[in-house]
């Protein structure tokens, strides 16, 4: 579980406003103590994450298919610097292939979501996934608890 003394920071990184505006909606109603903060690729997000006045997310939601860099070219760049070393990544995609559920465990990624089709699970997600105990889920990551699922 983060801690709750200081407010979670979320980054969304995703190219479709669409999403992201639903995301911030469903954060809202969660009424978490939060700050969101998204960015609209991958180039973006990298260009966010290397600016060293940013402060760093608690978590990370992921999206594989974006311009300029995917998702799995982030995951492999941000997890070959151990500044970004605690920062949960959680994939957050439409995509349920096989291949992108496995490249992204080997990445280092720390949970697979199915980007959820429904607000109420949308919400389910982020309070599922931001209020989880990363150190318990890193230490028993395989590939059956790896992929979220509702």
């Amino acid at each position: 579980m983060i801690n709750n003394i200081n407010r979670i920071h979320i980054l969304i990184a995703d190219d479709d406003e669409d999403d992201i505006q639903l995301f911030n909606e469903a954060l809202a109603e969660l009424k978490m103590d939060n700050k969101l903060t998204s960015c609209k690729d991958g180039k973006d997000l990298m260009d966010y994450l290397h600016n060293p006045e940013n402060k760093l997310p608690h978590v990370l939601f992921l999206d594989l298919n974006m311009p300029c860099k995917t998702g799995n070219e982030c995951l492999r760049e941000i997890r070959a610097n151990a500044r970004f070393n605690d920062i949960s990544i959680a994939i957050y995609s439409t995509s349920s292939s096989e291949k992108d559920i496995e490249d992204t465990l080997v990445g280092g990624a720390n949970i697979y979501i199915k980007k959820p089709n429904d607000f109420s699970k949308l919400k389910k997600v982020i309070k599922d996934v931001v209020n989880m105990n990363w150190q318990y889920q890193s230490l028993g990551l395989n590939k059956e608890t790896f992929f979220y699922s509702l």
